[in-house]
């Protein structure tokens, strides 16, 4: 398995996930679903849950929705290496319902520990529900999408998810638009930080 080459600290944290039964959900999946993507990554792209083709796998984004995402990311020439992917939970909710609050605060603890593992500058929040767990607002995504906020110390864009552009593509292009705009950002942001370690 993937995971047993892992750094120490993500050793632990996979194993912690496994092991998680926070809340029901840990009892009626078939994995967690952890991440996919770098370890160490500047951008971390959060959606809200595993589907049935991720519980399958124990990967987030896999399906149609994880497909249309890499379509994009490979469209926009954006780095695998410099992207991580995950859920506010990780583990699948009963017919690919939205995770509870309950759920998603049970799942809190471990989605902190990522961020800190990760190291994320900028976040790509997709859906309303990763908004809302995320920032603990709750604008409709059609209001704020595509505007950039600041939350615990990173840069953050709410975008559409990839199954609600799947099911209503005249948002293809906006999802597109936003990624490009994060694309964007993520380049500046490295940029500065090449040309400050230089000083």
């Amino acid at each position: 398995m993937e995971h047993d080459f892992l750094p120490d600290e993500w050793q632990q944290f996979y194993a912690d996930c496994v092991n998680c039964r926070a809340c029901s959900l840990g009892e009626l999946r078939q994995n967690a679903v952890v991440y996919r993507g770098a370890l160490n990554a500047p951008l971390f792209i959060l959606g809200e849950g595993p589907g049935e083709k991720e519980d399958l796998q124990g990967r987030p984004f896999v399906g149609r929705s994880g497909h249309l995402l890499d379509t994009l990311l490979q469209a926009i020439d954006l780095p695998l290496d410099q992207v991580h992917i995950g859920n506010i939970v990780k583990c699948r909710p009963p017919g690919n319902r939205v995770p509870t609050e309950a759920e998603a605060t049970s799942c809190e603890p471990l989605l902190t520990r990522q961020f800190d593992l990760v190291k994320p500058k900028i976040v790509l929040l997709m859906g309303a529900t990763a908004y809302k767990y995320f920032t603990g607002q709750s604008d409709p995504i059609t209001k704020i999408r595509g505007m950039w906020q600041r939350h615990r110390g990173m840069d953050v864009m709410p975008t559409f998810h990839p199954a609600y552009v799947l099911r209503n593509n005249r948002h293809r292009l906006p999802l597109y638009d936003d990624l490009l705009a994060v694309k964007k950002r993520l380049e500046s942001t490295l940029l500065e930080e090449k040309n400050h370690e230089q000083v």
